[in-house]
């Protein structure tokens, strides 16, 4: 099984959003979504990969295995992913070269040169702006990532 959990209400980007005022109920879809990941790692089946971006998985489940970049699968782009595994080796991106990310200047005058992606702002957020599909397109699944699923697990 390879599992991608919805993680809308888990990840840690947004869960400052389930203390502020008007968003309360934020707070219980956290908990059925990390009900959820239990029940998918808890499935009887041998083989199993539960994808998430950074999460409260993390901290209120067990850390995750293995965090994945898709730069290092070939990218122009910066996600940090977590994989929960068992019976499963870690992801091997060795097939893939890494996409050396853009130099860049951050904090502007400080001296400190560090690489940034298509898919970042210099200050490292995303740059992908308010939009009613946002959550579909972060969502993605980069291709060489699920490629190399499909090779070293399938």
């Amino acid at each position: 099984m390879v599992a991608h959990p919805p993680c809308t209400y888990l990840t840690v980007s947004g869960l400052h959003w389930n203390s502020r005022p008007g968003f309360e109920w934020r707070a219980a879809e956290t908990e059925k979504g990390l009900d959820f990941v239990r029940l998918l790692m808890a499935a009887p089946i041998p083989k199993k990969a539960i994808e998430n971006p950074v999460s409260c998985i993390s901290s209120r489940i067990r850390k995750p295995d293995q965090t994945i970049q898709p730069y290092d699968f070939g990218h122009d782009a910066s996600k940090r992913t977590c994989l929960w595994l068992e019976g499963l080796p870690s992801l091997s991106p060795a097939a893939f070269p890494r996409f050396p990310g853009r130099r860049v200047e951050w904090p502007k005058g400080s001296g400190k040169i560090v690489e940034r992606w298509s898919n970042q702002t210099d200050s490292g957020q995303s740059n992908l702006g308010p939009s009613e599909d946002r959550w579909a397109k972060r969502s993605v699944t980069y291709a060489n990532i699920a490629e190399a699923m499909a090779s070293q697990w399938g």
